[in-house]
């Protein structure tokens, strides 16, 4: 038995709202664990992942308001990775 088009579209959707909403879920762990405010790196990643595939959900639903909210998300989770990985080389 096949799934829609449809169907595989709003899988998609969900899959990336969870792995961004998971984002969250990190953060505040870590933050509880360190009794302070902390953002870990696997913030930045899974706010990466969650972004792409929520780009990809609102492209397919041909969405431009969350097309643009998504792009510009990415651009900032992106630079945040980039400085992480650059402080990683001074080391």
């Amino acid at each position: 038995m096949f799934m829609s088009c449809e169907t595989w579209i709003y899988i998609l959707g969900f899959a990336g709202q969870a792995l961004f909403m998971s984002r969250f879920l990190i953060q505040w762990i870590y933050s509880e664990k360190h009794k302070k405010s902390v953002i870990p790196r696997a913030f930045w990643y899974f706010s990466l992942g969650g972004g792409i595939l929520l780009l990809a959900y609102a492209i397919l639903q041909k969405d431009p308001v969350f097309i643009s909210g998504q792009s510009f998300g990415l651009l900032v989770y992106l630079r945040n990775i980039y400085f992480i990985r650059k402080a990683d080389r001074k080391l």
